[in-house]
């Protein structure tokens, strides 16, 4: 679960505008162009937070590569390789801080505009060619116009991917005669198939649902010949469960129309698609069981990346009547997810998905049959919204995801953070890894991860039986070096005798969410796991081993472990209170440690926690308020600059002054030389000023973790009365 603190609300009742929420953590927030065709380059222009001194643009696919643009700030060639598959990609970008959290890139094999000037009228309506996409910003309180000229009879696909490209755009799409007037409209983010009735020129016109825009508001407007497929999109973090380990990337059947009422004959084990299409379409599958089978169902479809929910129904059939056997619904999340948007009673994440993953027990040999439908499907009419149904004999296994450990403060706080896996020098962070159990598995999970840069380290904080999520904590050596890598994480457990291995899915927000009052989080799957740390700064406080060895001890014993703790920053408060995560250790009665403590003796009575004879891996894990100074190294920096622009000022206005009664042309020069050299100065003053402000202490309070702690705990010794 979320780190709970709500004791420290009295700690914590300082107004929010006094203090921010973790400490700062590169991000990306904007590419534009968001997309490209491939074996094209294009360049494109970024935008972030905290994200001074980047030096690198990097894809998750090394086919797609980035080089700066020679005097420009932020601006980079990217190159799509001919061979790069039409989908999305994400985009990063190494600074000061290390690797930025990521934004979707798109790539297509159709030719790309980007829309360079106001298109909010019908008489500036942008003229789009069929077979292309338009790259472009939402337009705030107006409706951006296109153009095209239709062919009759030949149909066309109108698509505008927003939401499924990290964008904060709600897009609604209108399909408008030449004249303006409204023809077809699409409020869901779906797409619009028309067949112009007559050659002539047609209209698109692009909104915000709530007609906001700006930078964050960007889209991709799609023209294509129809039928067409919807622009690829992020995976939602629902999607961590799909698919099973070993599914063919295509069903072995397909639905056959009609079987609304007049079922469609199957046999099991069944794996096939179909649609649901038309509107309030239900298909009706039969088959036939024996008595004492155990049948699993599962159903994807919103996991797919479809606005969809849906639901089935399972009947037995006998002698010309239908009995309801079982009703199967969504798939629950792993871990009680936030009621309110905001990480106040859980992480605001939702591994859950509305597709279907149940099972029911045939109590007898018979004919019986599946009703699959989609409860949102009464009123839409779209072929698009495809499922794929699978029905099996047990199956045991798992999927997994992981996620930053977001804070429950008390205070109202309510941010929710993208956070990438990047370390300062002596920082540890917290990841939930939770777990999405498949027909009737409930082995432990241990989790494990790889690949890391030099100076980082990994442990896995094993998922217990029958639980739903564990945790990983990664941890970078107070003198780590400046790194970067890929890495991998895993989770390994033993099913039917066999060691079973499966990949942990990253997910993150896609936009830094401040108050979720006014926004509500997106959170997504990422396509890698990039790691980085910086040895720009340091981690406020380290707590580590006094020895960095296994711990052991007898069931029953109290075991003292000895920590060190290196404070780098200045705290708020005269303690920090401590609980920790980890199996069995998780139930440690919460502590105090006082400020600048150099040491502290963690004792563990074994026999107060109950903890079995094993091998244990846990770690500490608290929240402060520390005094945190952003970038301090630049104030020199910025005022070396400042005087050196008050120098070439002073010289500039110097100069113009001894030319202004002589020489015409030679003055009209350098007066413009003093106006340059005045811009300079300007420029050179607000740097300092903003550097100046962010070097100035705030009040940060953040999560505090603790060098992961290995206990082997060995059975009591028998005593001679026991025997």
């Amino acid at each position: 679960m979320s780190l709970r603190l709500s004791c420290l609300f009295a700690l914590f009742s300082i107004s929010a505008l006094a203090q921010q929420v973790t400490l700062p953590l590169p991000r990306l927030l904007t590419i534009m162009p968001m997309g490209g065709q491939a074996g094209q380059s294009v360049e494109v222009t970024i935008t972030g937070e905290n994200i001074e001194d980047v030096t690198e643009l990097t894809f998750s696919t090394p086919k797609i590569t980035a080089k700066p643009v020679a005097g420009a700030v932020n601006k980079f060639t990217v190159s799509i390789a001919a061979d790069v598959e039409v989908g999305v990609y994400d985009a990063r970008v190494m600074s000061r801080l290390g690797v930025s959290s990521v934004r979707a890139f798109s790539v297509n094999k159709l030719p790309e505009v980007v829309r360079m000037k106001a298109n909010n009228t019908l008489e500036t309506a942008l003229p789009l060619a069929v077979g292309s996409i338009c790259n472009a910003t939402m337009t705030k309180r107006a409706v951006d116009f296109y153009s095209f000229q239709g062919v009759k009879g030949q149909a066309v696909a109108i698509d505008c991917a927003a939401v499924g490209i990290d964008s904060r755009l709600t897009p609604v799409l209108i399909l408008a005669d030449g004249k303006g007037a409204d023809l077809k409209v699409n409020r869901t983010g779906g797409m619009i198939d028309f067949t112009p009735p007559a050659d002539g020129s047609y209209i698109i016109k692009v909104s915000d649902l709530t007609y906001q825009g700006g930078e964050r508001h960007f889209y991709r407007l799609a023209l294509q010949k129809s039928p067409a497929e919807p622009q690829p999109q992020t995976q939602t973090v629902s999607a961590m469960s799909w698919p099973p380990a070993g599914l063919a990337a295509n069903a072995a059947a397909k639905e056959v129309e009609p079987n609304n009422k007049d079922a469609q004959k199957i046999s099991l084990p069944c794996d096939l698609s179909g649609a649901f299409f038309p509107a309030a379409d239900v298909d009706t599958y039969e088959f036939t069981a024996k008595k004492g089978e155990t049948l699993w169902v599962e159903v994807a479809s919103e996991r797919l990346g479809l606005n969809t929910d849906p639901f089935v129904l399972v009947q037995q059939v006998k002698d010309g009547k239908f009995t309801d056997v079982a009703e199967l619904y969504d798939i629950a999340p792993p871990m009680k997810v936030t009621s309110n948007g905001y990480s106040y009673d859980g992480p605001p994440y939702d591994a859950g998905s509305p597709d279907v993953l149940g099972k029911f027990e045939v109590k007898e040999d018979g004919t019986y049959r599946l009703q699959v439908r989609d409860l949102f499907g009464g009123t839409r009419s779209d072929p698009h919204n495809v499922y794929r149904l699978l029905v099996r004999q047990a199956a045991p296994d798992f999927s997994l995801a992981a996620w930053a450990v977001h804070m429950t403060l008390r205070n109202g706080d309510r941010a929710s953070l993208s956070k990438p896996m990047t370390l300062r020098q002596g920082d540890a962070r917290a990841f939930e890894v939770v777990v999405q159990r498949r027909d009737g598995f409930d082995g432990e999970i241990e989790i494990a991860m790889e690949g890391l840069p030099q100076g980082v380290s990994a442990a896995g904080l094993k998922i217990g039986k029958g639980k739903t999520y564990g945790h990983l904590i990664l941890t970078a050596d107070e003198k780590a070096p400046r790194g970067f890598s890929l890495a991998k994480i895993t989770g390994k457990a033993v099913i039917g005798g066999k060691e079973v291995v499966r990949p942990v899915r990253l997910a993150s927000m896609e936009w830094p969410v401040k108050d979720a009052k006014g926004e509500i989080p997106a959170p997504r799957l990422m396509a890698d796991i990039p790691v980085s740390v910086t040895d720009s700064e340091q981690a406020p406080l380290s707590i580590t081993l006094a020895e960095n060895k296994v711990f052991e001890a007898k069931a029953g014993e109290t075991l003292k472990i000895p920590l060190k703790l290196a404070w780098r920053n200045e705290f708020n408060g005269t303690s920090i209170k401590v609980k920790a995560y980890g199996e069995g250790f998780s139930a440690i009665k919460e502590f105090d440690i006082p400020l600048k403590a150099a040491t502290h003796e963690l004792a563990l009575n074994l026999a107060e926690l109950k903890i079995a004879p094993g091998d244990y891996t846990f770690a500490l894990q608290s929240l402060g308020i520390c005094k945190y100074r952003y970038n301090p190294a630049a104030v020199p920096l910025a005022e070396a600059e400042q005087k050196k622009a008050e120098q070439l000022l002073a010289a500039a206005a110097a100069e113009a002054k001894k030319l202004a009664a002589t020489d015409a042309e030679a003055a009209k020069k350098a007066a413009e030389k003093q106006k340059a050299a005045e811009a300079a100065m300007t420029a050179a003053t607000s740097r300092m000023k903003s550097v100046s402000t962010s070097a100035n202490p705030t009040d940060t309070v953040d999560i505090l973790i603790s060098q992961p702690i290995r206990v082997s705990v060995k059975p009591a010794a028998v005593t001679t009365a026991a025997k």
